[in-house]
């Protein structure tokens, strides 16, 4: 569920206590270690870190207005969700993610960039504030710009396969009409037998 608070003090305060409590312990370790380019604020109704349009004018490839999210922060439904956007489209950083959190003896509950929790105590923290320092601005930008040519790369080189795809995939309709007059036709031939 998305907030339409206009700040992190407004979200957090609309948030039950334990949520509250929660969503700012790992809000203070992101703090702690975040780059001091990146800016924090409200986007997409969470808690979110963002590169902003002077250090990147390019903004974010789906809508260029907005600015290069980094990660978000957020309290939904049935979970905590930690968005690092650096593990989407990056395999090494998601790898990592992976193998630290195996060593911290923490289990990962991770969709593509999403790492679900349901208390501070199931993140390795000290993991989490490692994951910010890996990617200052410039080295997550070029990480971002490799992730989207790589995406480009494979959609133009698979373009000639949904083609084929799609082809195979048409199937012709008929009219409920047809079908009961082709059905007729077909009973018609055949024999009763009894």
């Amino acid at each position: 569920m998305q907030s339409k608070a206009q700040t992190v003090v407004a979200y957090l305060k609309e948030l039950p206590d334990d949520r509250r409590a929660a969503i700012s312990a790992v809000r203070e370790v992101i703090r702690a270690n975040l780059d001091a380019d990146l800016n924090e604020g409200m986007r997409y109704g969470m808690i979110g870190y963002y590169v902003p349009h002077s250090l990147d004018p390019a903004g974010h490839h789906c809508d260029p207005k907005q600015p290069l999210t980094h990660a978000g922060l957020a309290s939904q439904k049935n979970n905590l969700p930690l968005s690092l956007m650096a593990c989407d489209g990056n395999d090494t950083e998601k790898t990592w993610l992976q193998e630290q959190f195996r060593k911290a003896g923490k289990k990962l509950d991770q969709g593509k960039s999403c790492i679900r929790f349901k208390q501070p105590e199931d993140l390795p923290l000290e993991v989490i504030g490692a994951a910010f320092r890996r990617l200052p601005v410039a080295k997550y930008i070029a990480s971002f710009e490799v992730a989207l040519a790589q995406n480009a790369a494979a959609r133009t080189a698979n373009a000639p396969v949904r083609k084929t795809l799609a082809k195979k995939a048409t199937v012709k309709t008929i009219s409920p009409k047809k079908a009961a007059a082709s059905s007729a036709k077909k009973s018609v031939g055949k024999k009763k037998t009894s």
